[in-house]
């Protein structure tokens, strides 16, 4: 059997006063942490349209693993020490929730 990739998502939602800021620190340092411990093939940021509010923008990072094994190698090696850095840096800044995919089809 064949198993398929495997889609990890990030839903944040970041506070206005600090989004420009974050962004610029997600593209720049955090994401390339992520991508540097070889645990997934690729990622993608993108921003929810028409959901803004005044607190505060919604974004969806996602990043896509070879298997589940490699997804939870990075939960159980790295993910605990990558999550606390964003914590520190934006304490009270942002709510975030978690979600894993797997990937049945591209096209």
């Amino acid at each position: 059997m064949v198993e398929n990739n495997v889609l990890y998502n990030v839903t944040i939602k970041i506070a206005k006063e600090v989004e420009d800021e974050w962004v610029s620190w997600m593209t720049n340092t955090h994401i390339p942490e992520v991508l540097a411990t070889k645990c997934f093939l690729s990622s993608r940021m993108n921003k929810l349209l028409y959901l803004e509010d005044e607190d505060g923008a919604t974004y969806s990072i996602q990043y896509l693993s070879n298997n589940m094994k490699d997804l939870q190698i990075y939960l159980g090696s790295h993910a605990p020490k990558l999550q606390e850095d964003v914590k520190i840096r934006y304490e009270n800044k942002f709510v975030a929730f978690r979600t894993i995919m797997e990937v049945l089809q591209d096209f």
